[in-house]
């Protein structure tokens, strides 16, 4: 973070500074990094006591004070604390947003940060971490650890900002409508990605149209200077080029929209297989370079265009996009993961996050990679989060399996038990080529009781279902 002083801080955060016995004064600095987690704190880092579902953050303040915290921002005054100077505020995630934004508007001020906001139903992480990746090659680049995209992730990651960083990549994602708005007016985005608009979380946003509406908030608030990075392949998201007050739409993706529109950044040649899956980039102007991507799944090409994009509206040239892009060797834990590896048994663990789209992709992705001879074996659990949608499209991720050839079905646990109805009522598949189970162990044995040399293994759900444990239980045991 950048050097404030006290003053400023509180000044940020609408709260009151109480200075307590901590020796400083209002003019004192921090620098440090924010944490909300007591157990990461470093010395001369800032602790945001958020109060949560289960606990309070404000019981974890000692420990927070312990490990040197030079700041406690909380919603009352921590008398017990008094050795640490503390700002005292309405609502701690409020603050945290707001001391986000006028660290990120301070920075921006300077003329030399440019941030790239990311949205979109699947992929914003794989996306994240390509495009870090690519501009990490260029300058100094702020990204999110992990999935770290909501009200709370995404300003930590927006602090960590200094006067010397060249590049933040913000993942924004959202449950309601508005969610991405606040993040956008934190962040102030020069580049708005929007990926996809799909029926991940559409149970609590309320269908996929209020999805869309959600999504389209990346890139109504662009700057006229902005530039507008949209899927050309997805209606919803080509849609969003006449919301936009960018000066800009760039288009990726492997087709046209229905306006006849094609994408300016575009794959061809695509080839999959176990160890990656390699293309051929297109970027506007002509300049073209084979890419040999080690993440699996031709849907991760999109995500891989997606951050090419990106990157060429920041300027950024095609060696280094290239580069960049290769040297992610996965979409990110439990992401598209392979393992195993004994006996020439692949596992791929998928099963962080599941959706209709990303369930289809992870499936069409199985089937082109079984081996002639072997199997492809399909583990999968339920997709959270679909609302109204969940039966019918767990019907059809049933019906897939059996239209995409794939020889066996593990279906594991309850909310997933109509894919295995389905897949049986399709009247291929025999009583042991898809089979339901209750728990993760009882999946374990079925698979390791039946796994022969060859097989490739999708292991895939939300994560809610614990499948990526498995996948991670069947890839040591097979290792």
């Amino acid at each position: 973070m950048i050097q404030l002083t006290l003053s400023e801080i509180a000044a940020a955060v609408s709260g009151a500074l109480h200075l307590g016995t901590s020796g400083a004064d209002a003019s004192s600095t921090v620098s440090g990094l924010s944490y909300t987690d007591s157990r990461e704190v470093v010395s001369g880092g800032i602790f945001f006591a958020k109060p949560g579902e289960t606990t309070d953050g404000h019981l974890f303040a000692p420990q927070a004070a312990a490990a040197g915290a030079a700041l406690l921002v909380v919603e009352r005054v921590l008398t017990e604390q008094a050795a640490v100077p503390q700002i005292v505020v309405a609502d701690v995630v409020v603050a945290l947003g707001a001391l986000a934004t006028e660290v990120v508007a301070r920075v921006h001020a300077l003329g030399s940060l440019q941030v790239v906001g990311i949205t979109g139903s699947n992929g914003k992480t794989t996306t994240k971490n390509l495009l870090a990746s690519i501009l990490g090659r260029v300058g100094e680049t702020v990204a999110p650890k992990e999935s770290f995209n909501n009200e709370v992730g995404a300003p930590v990651t927006m602090l960590q900002v200094t006067e010397a960083t060249r590049f933040l990549v913000s993942e924004m994602g959202a449950a309601h409508i508005g969610d991405i708005a606040r993040l956008v007016k934190m962040a102030r985005p020069d580049i708005g990605v929007v990926l996809k608009v799909g029926l991940a979380h559409a149970g609590e946003y309320g269908g996929i149209e209020k999805t869309a509406i959600a999504k389209s908030e990346m890139v109504t608030d662009l700057p006229s200077s902005g530039v507008a990075v949209l899927n050309v392949d997805d209606p919803r998201v080509s849609a969003m080029a006449e919301k936009t007050s960018a000066g800009e739409v760039l288009w990726f993706g492997l087709g046209q929209n229905a306006a006849g529109q094609p994408a300016q950044v575009t794959a061809r040649d695509i080839d999959l297989t176990a160890d990656g899956t390699s293309f051929t980039l297109v970027l506007p102007g002509g300049a073209e370079a084979r890419v040999a991507f080690k993440v699996i799944g031709e849907h991760h090409v999109m995500n891989a265009l997606a951050a090419a994009a990106s990157a060429h509206a920041l300027g950024v040239g095609i060696a280094d996009i290239v580069a960049g892009l290769e040297a992610v060797t996965r979409a990110e834990r439990w992401r598209m993961e392979v393992l195993g590896g004994r006996d020439g048994v692949t596992v791929i663990n998928d099963a962080y996050n599941a959706s209709p789209d990303s369930m289809a992709a992870a499936l069409r992705t199985l089937a082109k990679l079984k081996r002639p001879g072997a199997r492809a074996i399909a583990i999968v659990g339920e997709m959270a989060e679909l609302g109204e949608y969940s039966g019918e499209e767990h019907d059809k991720v049933g019906l897939d399996v059996v239209v995409l050839g794939i020889d066996r079905l593990i279906v594991v646990g309850e909310g997933a038990r109509r894919v295995h109805v389905s897949a049986m009522r399709e009247g291929t598949f025999f009583s042991d080529e898809s089979q339901y189970v209750e728990t993760v162990d009882e999946a374990y044995d079925l698979v390791m009781g039946m796994v022969q040399p060859g097989d490739t293994i999708l292991v895939k759900s939300s994560k809610v279902s614990g499948l990526r444990f498995l996948g991670d239980r069947l890839g040591e045991s097979l290792s």
